[in-house]
């Protein structure tokens, strides 16, 4: 049976749903999709497509990576898949097609390679991230960081399922906000907000909408990914920039996922490209975009 194709859905845009504070929680997941292909260009591979499942946090990154894998390889449709690990997992879990995951947690690869669903050996870690507490530049907040993020109006927060939402709650029971326990991920954004006093908290899906959520004025705060400020300096001012000893390593793994309906060019396109991400050329970009390189 064919697995579900999400590349015929939105192809040719990424889409991000906007979300605010003040419209409660959002439940809407729809996964962004692009295809980033090279034109006029002469080359002797087969025609193929992979598709590639990241994390929203790196979206923009692996964009301009598209563009400059296309410029030695044409032929090679990249369609992106971008959403938060957790859910991008779920659909690989549920069968839709899928080449590379590129997973903003170890836990979401955890569970791909425990399923059976990821190519033995193609595992390895890329990059490395911090979170970062932002509001809206000059929005005269009170917030200086996590310890006394209670005082904003409103919160812009991802879900325990979302990475970066998970490290977030990390971070506030590592300094004493949150009671401890075995899975921070299970601490629900109700619990988080009567633990900072009952602050009004806008749960989001994914970092993405944690970001357009600040970005847009609809909350006050949020906690994102410090690479998710690139090319937002002028808009934005970080708060805080969360110590890993807080939230841990946030580190970004990337594995090739069993796909039984890929044929020989598209199997050797995957391996290719996921090879080029892992190389010195992908990660002097991967420094541009203000993410830590330095990892094992």
């Amino acid at each position: 049976m064919k697995k579900k194709l999400l590349g015929a859905i939105l192809t040719g845009v990424m889409i991000f749903s906007l979300a605010g504070c003040s419209g409660g929680n959002n439940d809407s997941g729809a996964a962004g999709n692009t295809d980033v292909q090279a034109e006029d260009a002469d080359s002797d591979e087969e025609e193929t497509e992979i598709q590639v499942f990241i994390a929203a946090s790196l979206s923009t990154v692996m964009e301009d990576l598209a563009k400059k894998y296309n410029e030695e390889h044409p032929n090679v449709k990249i369609t992106y898949n971008a959403d938060s690990s957790g859910t991008l997992l779920t659909q690989i879990q549920e069968g839709y097609e899928c080449d590379i995951f590129f997973s903003a947690a170890q836990k979401q690869m955890d569970d791909l390679e425990a399923d059976g669903l990821m190519v033995e050996g193609t595992r390895a870690n890329v990059v490395n991230n911090q979170v970062v507490v932002v509001t809206l530049k000059d929005s005269g907040t009170a917030v200086t960081g996590l310890e006394d993020i209670g005082k904003a109006e409103s919160i812009a927060l991802a879900g325990g399922s979302v990475p970066v939402g998970k490290y977030t709650r990390q971070a506030f029971v590592n300094l004493g906000m949150l009671p401890e326990t075995d899975d921070v991920a299970a601490i629900t954004t109700e619990e988080v907000s009567e633990a900072l006093g009952g602050v009004e908290i806008s749960e989001q899906d994914n970092v993405s909408k944690v970001l357009t959520a600040v970005v847009e004025g609809s909350c006050e705060v949020g906690t994102t990914y410090y690479s998710d400020t690139y090319g937002y300096e002028d808009d934005l001012d970080i708060l805080e920039t969360v110590s890993y000893d807080l939230t841990g390593n946030v580190i970004y793994p990337i594995a090739r996922v069993v796909n039984e309906e890929a044929d020989e060019a598209q199997t050797a396109a995957a391996e290719d490209f996921l090879k080029f991400i892992l190389s010195d050329e992908a990660k002097t970009v991967f420094d541009s975009y203000y993410f830590d390189t330095n990892v094992e």
